[in-house]
């Protein structure tokens, strides 16, 4: 196998999950490449090193714009707040490296497009984190619409609601609570979780054409972790919007950090007019699956347990009835995208691909601001 030096630039959350996929993707796939974990960087040294003797880093860097120009670093992983995503992204590129990003892509669309010509214009292998595209039962449901089984497309409702924030005493800014802060993030649940909603509908259903939003913060101002003043908060707590799809579909999103009692709750379902289906992070092995066309004495909901060797990337797990979590779907995107660059085609979602949700989070909050509807 060829070797692909990886420069990671962060080692919060996303890193540990983009790191374990590093280390586990060629034990279950095979492939042309190897990940080979190079370097990694981040402010502060000690936790730095801790990171990289833990996870098997070769070195570890203190300024990202040293790990960029290093030749001996192929591809440059970014998983830093959002406010970093595009200086970092265009120096890769212009450094020829291969760039993987976190999502959302950008701060907004007007960065996301520049980013986009960045990697273009060097031609460089490019992909957005986008995970939950590769959880088995979501690839089988994307197999489904394609093969027509749902029929012409009705309804496409999300969502996606955690209670984290609730505490007026939680603080905004800083290394763990940077999402809380709008310098940092750019926004809240638009771009932290409804990002992941949008572009899962738009891989499954289609281009959105024009949204209806609704955004609000419920506590309006938080001690700052940087500057220990208390400002006022800049992100949406919570939002709501409705949308129709390029193929007459209608949407229903929601999104919020004040939903007592959920940590995760990811959940979709589309309507068809032969068939429904619908998806929940909690019981991500499942598929649920309605179709009409049953016999009526028979009719109802059934649960598929995504388990087998022919649904999308379980032959390269356990026997059937045996089933995978969340980590496994970076390691999905690992392969997904080491085997592209062996192939020399793009991975989705490019960066291109992913600006379309970008799009689609600046018209949510745009109309969340002006309350009318907003074209994407």
């Amino acid at each position: 196998m060829k070797p692909l030096n990886i420069g990671l630039v962060g080692h919060g959350f996303m890193g540990r999950t983009h790191s374990n996929a590093y280390v586990s993707v060629n034990n279950f796939f095979d492939l042309d490449y190897r990940p080979v974990l190079k370097a990694v960087c981040g402010r502060d040294a000690a936790q730095t090193k801790a990171f990289a003797d833990k996870w098997g880093y070769e070195s570890i860097e203190s300024d990202w714009r040293v790990l960029v120009k290093r030749p001996d670093i192929d591809a440059i992983d970014i998983c830093t707040p959002n406010n970093l995503h595009k200086e970092i992204a265009i120096a890769a590129a212009e450094a020829g490296k291969m760039v993987l990003c976190e999502k959302p892509l950008s701060m907004n669309t007007a960065e996301g497009e520049q980013m986009c010509q960045a990697v273009e214009k060097a031609g460089v292998a490019n992909t957005v984190w986008y995970n939950y595209r590769r959880v088995p039962a979501v690839s089988l449901a994307k197999q489904l619409i394609d093969e027509g089984r749902l029929g012409r497309i009705f309804h496409y409702r999300a969502q996606f609601l955690q209670d984290w924030t609730i505490s007026a005493d939680l603080p905004q800014g800083g290394t763990a609570l940077w999402r809380l802060d709008s310098a940092a993030a750019g926004s809240g649940v638009t771009g932290d979780l409804l990002a992941h909603c949008i572009d899962t509908a738009l891989w499954l259903n289609g281009s959105i054409n024009s949204v209806s939003a609704m955004t609000e913060t419920f506590i309006k101002e938080r001690k700052h972790n940087l500057t220990g003043k208390v400002e006022k908060v800049g992100i949406d707590d919570a939002c709501a919007f409705l949308c129709r799809f390029e193929n007459g579909a209608l949407g229903l999103f929601e999104s919020t950090r004040y939903a007592r009692g959920h940590k995760a709750l990811y959940t979709f379902e589309i309507n068809g007019e032969h068939a429904s289906i619908r998806w929940d992070l909690h019981d991500l092995h499942r598929l649920e699956y309605f179709n009409h066309k049953d016999d009526s004495l028979i009719r109802g909901w059934r649960s598929i347990h995504v388990t087998d060797g022919d649904m999308p990337y379980m032959k390269h797990w356990w026997v059937p009835g045996l089933q995978i979590g969340y980590e496994h779907t970076f390691i999905h995107q690992v392969a997904d995208f080491l085997a592209g660059i062996a192939a020399s085609k793009p991975v989705s979602p490019t960066f291109r691909e992913s600006l379309e949700t970008q799009r689609v989070c600046d018209a949510v909050l745009a109309s969340g601001k002006d309350q009318t509807w907003h074209r994407v």
